[in-house]
């Protein structure tokens, strides 16, 4: 009798491939990202240059992030994301958007639907293209049991119809394939819902509003207004066999093992918490800088005790922040349950991070880092954005607080 196959054991050093990706991921950031950030941030437009030249070196494509996600240690997509994010977070999304989309394929579908529609989210390096996951509406974010965009089945035409309305979607409109959550069975509330893909040029798929937004301005997110949108039954995520089986087992009182919009987050709030970890590393390293350059009553600023224990704090929370989410990482790839709502832990922690790492950062810069003749104002406006998206930090605390105490959702 053969012993089971233990997951890798958890280690802090990374191996000598994650290295060599963080350092090309690093340089891509280096000396293409940070040189165009402020620029794309003004015009609050997508990049498609940086995206173009991220495809033509192979960073912007379905190979390298699969590649990433399936190594071994879990920690590989963490440490790209990092890296991306400290070259500027709007950029850094608008590079990665497309794999939440790609993510909701792999949670909710088949082996079919990931080989049909994953790839037609990314393109090639001479035809780019986008993804977009499509949940929020105006009166359902967290509360994604409120959505009110309906799917019914037409069986005459083996079709299922979308109506509806989403909003802060990213690369919501200009997407190839649009992923969208809907309701299938209203009466069962988050229960009764479903991911469907829309493909590319679907009729009554079209872009609302474009919003201007505070922060990661260079990543384009906007409403999607869906009328009358007819897709084959192929593109329900994991086809109509297994959502009525769901369905049934809900009716009757059983546990039906996941809603769709739930099971995209949970997979993702580790990845999230890693961009928070990247834009909070680039303040600190420019405010530590900073501190040795800036000189006051003849000496350097960081020679006085209260801008070093600043620097002190920001640097073991970015540590801690980041280990959160390594361990998060490790254990959704090696199938560990989240016992702890660990991977909330990861996104929350990581998230206000990010946030009080970039304010103090312009603390220490005094009014030069109030302008936007330096980055960390730029930095501080990005950062807001992680306690909100893909759950807000009080989600996150609810979440975290149902699993240590055990009680019941309410």
């Amino acid at each position: 009798m053969t012993d089971p196959v233990s997951p890798p054991a958890f280690g802090l050093e990374l191996g000598p491939e994650v290295q060599e990706v963080r350092d090309w991921v690093h340089g891509f950031s280096r000396d293409v990202i940070r040189p165009v950030a402020a620029e794309w941030d003004e015009r609050e437009e997508t990049p498609w240059p940086v995206l173009r030249e991220a495809a033509a070196i192979g960073l912007y494509s379905l190979d390298f992030f699969a590649t990433q996600w399936f190594e071994p240690s879990g920690v590989a997509i963490p440490v790209v994301y990092e890296e991306l994010y400290w070259g500027d977070p709007g950029i850094g999304l608008a590079l990665t958007g497309t794999t939440l989309a790609a993510v909701a394929v792999s949670a909710n579908g088949t082996q079919e639907q990931l080989l049909e529609w994953v790839p037609q989210m990314f393109g090639t390096p001479d035809d780019v293209r986008l993804g977009a996951f499509c949940s929020s509406e105006p009166d359902a974010g967290s509360d994604v049991g409120a959505i009110r965009t309906r799917a019914s089945y037409d069986a005459a035409t083996d079709e299922w119809v979308l109506d509806g309305a989403k909003t802060w979607v990213t690369n919501g409109g200009i997407a190839d394939v649009h992923v969208v959550v809907a309701s299938v069975a209203p009466e069962l509330g988050a229960r009764g819902q479903a991911s469907f893909v829309v493909p590319p040029g679907t009729a009554g798929l079209s872009q609302g509003q474009k919003f201007s937004k505070h922060g990661i301005r260079a990543s384009h997110t906007a409403e999607v207004v869906l009328d009358g949108v007819r897709v084959p039954g192929r593109c329900l995520l994991g086809g109509k066999e297994r959502l009525d089986e769901r369905l049934s087992r809900v009716r009757e009182g059983r546990v039906s093992g996941g809603q769709a919009a739930m099971k995209t987050f949970e997979a993702s709030r580790p990845t999230v918490g890693a961009m928070a970890v990247g834009c909070a590393r680039a303040a600190f390293e420019y405010a530590r800088d900073y501190s040795r350059e800036r000189t006051q009553f003849g000496r350097p600023i960081g020679d006085n005790q209260a801008v070093a224990f600043t620097l002190a704090d920001m640097a073991t929370r970015i540590d801690a922040a980041r280990l959160l989410v390594w361990r998060a990482s490790w254990m959704a790839r090696n199938g560990k349950e989240f016992s702890q709502a660990e991977g909330s832990m990861s996104k929350l922690f990581a998230s206000e991070t990010a946030t009080w790492v970039t304010q103090n950062a312009i603390r220490l810069l005094g009014g030069n880092g109030y302008t936007r003749d330096y980055p960390v104002e730029r930095w501080h406006r990005d950062a807001t954005i992680f306690t909100i998206f893909e759950g807000a930090s009080e989600i996150q605390r609810l979440i975290i607080g149902r699993s240590v105490t055990g009680l019941p959702v309410r």
